[in-house]
Order: structure tokens, then C-alpha cells, then sequence
């Protein structure tokens, strides 16, 4: 297969943890006989420091003519710490999701065995999690019409979302769920929202073309404190799109690092793949941001083109890494010369040499030799 992928590696740690992403798409070409075609463009707040626009036209023009998109990280501290700034990274990233379509924003939350200790939640309380968070991205409150009065006292933001809406996305949820373990839960705050009350009633009525499907709902409050007490009920979740960011990053307090978490932002043309951590730029070239996420993200890629064996290969090498600690300092207590890099690098020869089990140890943490 030929793939023409945008690379948009964005701010802060973004594109040294992009980088690990397409160091293992390359030895996945390498090994399945695949073309990988990469070309990069700027978008946040690096464009707007050469462009004064966080969405170049030249960058969403390449998304348009490539099979799919790679995304980093975005933002910056002059920009977080300037609520007056006119214009911002993260405006960059909603105008790509509302351009190309991106309604649903996919994301895997997996409780890995060997990193249960990791998590500041009970062992026995993540053990077994695994969860596929679907957060609709181009309506509500984040696109809503947005207004502040003449004395800046007085602000406004609005979240409106029609059927059409709810309806793409909560076939997705469906689908995803018959085969899986045939459960959604709908996450929304219809005792107070009129919005939500439209959400209730829409993926109610779509409940019954999915009869093997159970359909049960919570209150985003109450969905915020089960996703601590017992995360296990939940098999996907579907949600609109200020939940969804919300919900989506309480659960990475469950595999124990926000830094594993993927995330694929799809629509009916377009898809894009993006780890969901920030740009972190405290840890920008230091070598200590983690590159699983990024990496997990190319996974999805594959999968959203029926590369699932290719898919599969990079879950385990992800896998085989954890279990060796070939791991950053967020999950990495035991070995302090675990770099960005060397996590990638393991990852990719692990795909090249997939059935090697004679484990050099001194040599990986050493950073030399990997698999021998």
C-alpha cells in the first residue's frame, strides 16, 4: 500500500514524539513492502510565529490532498498565559477538525497489566479497563458563537447541536460496540441542558437498530466519579464534545500517563491521528517526553486502512517495551537514560526482529543493541 501522510508535528514536544511515530511507520513499510510518503507543515504556534496564522493555507491544502494526517502537539506559554490574544494555537486545530469534517474524536483507554502500579488508582480497581471514548469534535460549546460585552464584563458561549450531528457519531459508537462487548453509555447532563436532552433522545431512538447493543446513560458528573470508582463498567462511551475532552483526559490517570494515550479524529473523507497530551514545553528537548501515544496513534492509522496486522506488530512492540521499562521518566523509575529516541528505536527494531525473545538487558538501557 502507498500512503501520502501529512506530518504536522506542531509545538513543544510535538515533533520529537512525531518523529518516533514515523520512525516506526518506516519500519513498518520496511517490513510489510509498504511506501509511506511524509511531508510536513507547520500549524499552531509555530505558524503563527512565521505566518501570523496557526492554520497556513498551504497546511490545510497538503491535509486535503493526503490519505491521512499525523498530529503532534499545539500551544505555547505566551499564548496559555494571554487570555487577551487574538489569535491562538488551539484556533489552528479547530478550524483543521471543522474544515476537514472531523466529527468523531476516537480514543482507547487501555489499563496495562504491567503498568497497574503506575496508575495513582487501586490495582484492583483499573485491572481489566478498556474503554473506546467517542467525543463528538466539531460542535457544541467549542464552535458555538461566542461573545463578550462591550465591558468585558459579561461573556457568552454558545452549545447548540442539531440531529445530524448526534446521529453520525452515535452510529460510529454503535458499530464499534457490536464488536466489542456490546455496551454504550451515553455521558450527558440532561437534567439541565437542552442540548443533552436532544442527545437522550436521538441515540435512544438509534438504540434500536442495535438491538445486541445495550444503551445506558449517565450524568457527566456522575460519569466523572464512576470513571474513578470503577472504570471497568465502561466499554464506549459516547459523548458531545466538551465531555468528551474532559472525560477523555480524567482517563489517562488509568493507564498512569497521559503520555499513552492515542487518539484518531475522523469524519466521512478525512482522518487524522494525534496523541492527546499537550505540547508539554517544560520537557521540549529535554528527551523525556514520552513517544507511545504518537506511536499508538500511527497504530490507529493503520487500522483506519485495514493494516491490522501492521497495526497489531506496533501494539505489541509498544507492549514489549513497557514490560522491559525501554520507558520514559513519567513511567521509568528505575533507568534515567531512557530517552525520547530510545524508545522509538526499540519500538522500530522490535518490529524488525518481532520473534527475538533473548533480551539483552545492560544493552537496551545502555542504549546500544536492543534485540540480539
Amino acid at each position: 500500500m502507498k500512503l501520502n501522510i501529512a506530518v504536522l508535528s506542531g509545538d513543544g514536544i510535538g515533533p520529537e514524539v512525531t518523529d518516533q511515530a514515523i520512525k516506526v511507520l518506516n519500519a513498518i513499510a520496511l517490513e510489510f513492502d509498504h511506501t509511506f510518503l511524509f511531508k510536513e507543515a507547520p500549524v499552531g504556534a509555530i505558524a503563527i510565529d512565521k505566518q501570523n496564522n496557526p492554520l497556513p493555507d498551504a497546511t490545510l491544502d497538503l491535509c486535503k490532498t493526503s490519505d491521512a494526517i499525523l498530529f503532534g502537539a499545539i500551544g505555547h506559554p505566551k499564548y496559555d498565559n494571554d487570555p487577551s490574544a487574538k489569535i491562538r494555537p488551539e484556533q489552528g486545530l479547530l478550524k483543521l477538525r471543522k474544515e476537514l469534517g472531523l466529527y468523531a474524536n476516537i480514543r482507547p483507554v487501555k489499563a496495562y497489566d504491567v503498568l497497574l502500579d503506575k496508575s495513582p488508582l487501586k490495582k484492583n480497581i483499573i485491572e481489566g479497563t478498556d474503554i473506546s471514548i467517542y467525543r463528538e469534535l466539531t460542535g457544541g460549546i467549542y464552535f458555538g458563537k461566542k461573545q463578550l460585552s462591550e465591558d468585558g464584563n459579561t461573556a457568552s458561549d454558545l452549545c447548540e447541536y442539531s440531529r445530524n450531528e448526534i446521529e453520525r457519531i452515535a452510529h460510529m459508537a454503535f458499530k464499534t460496540a457490536q464488536s466489542r462487548r456490546k455496551k454504550v453509555t451515553l455521558v450527558d447532563k440532561a437534567n439541565v441542558l437542552e442540548t443533552s436532552r436532544l442527545w437522550r433522545k436521538v441515540v435512544t431512538e438509534l438504540a434500536g437498530n442495535y438491538p445486541d447493543v445495550t444503551l445506558d446513560f449517565l450524568f457527566v458528573d456522575n460519569a466523572a466519579m464512576q470513571m474513578i470508582l470503577n472504570p471497568k463498567q465502561f466499554d464506549v462511551i459516547l459523548t458531545e464534545n466538551l465531555f468528551g475532552d474532559v472525560i477523555s483526559d480524567e482517563a489517562s490517570v488509568i493507564g498512569g500517563s497521559i503520555g499513552l494515550l492515542a487518539s484518531a479524529s475522523v469524519g466521512d473523507k478525512y482522518a487524522m491521528f494525534e496523541p492527546i497530551h499537550g505540547s508539554y514545553p517544560q520537557a521540549t528537548g529535554k528527551g523525556i517526553a514520552n513517544p507511545v501515544a504518537s506511536i499508538l496513534s500511527a497504530a490507529m492509522l493503520l487500522e483506519h486502512f485495514e493494516l491490522f496486522d501492521e497495526a497489531n506488530l506496533i501494539k505489541e512492540g509498544v507492549e514489549k517495551s513497557l514490560k522491559l521499562e525501554i520507558t520514559t521518566p513519567d513511567l521509568n523509575s528505575s533507568y534515567d537514560n531512557i530517552t525520547t529516541s530510545k524508545v522509538g528505536d526499540f519500538i522500530a527494531d522490535f518490529i524488525s526482529n518481532p520473534n527475538e525473545t533473548n533480551i539483552n538487558f545492560t544493552n537496551i538501557h545502555l542504549g546500544q543493541s536492543t534485540i540480539i
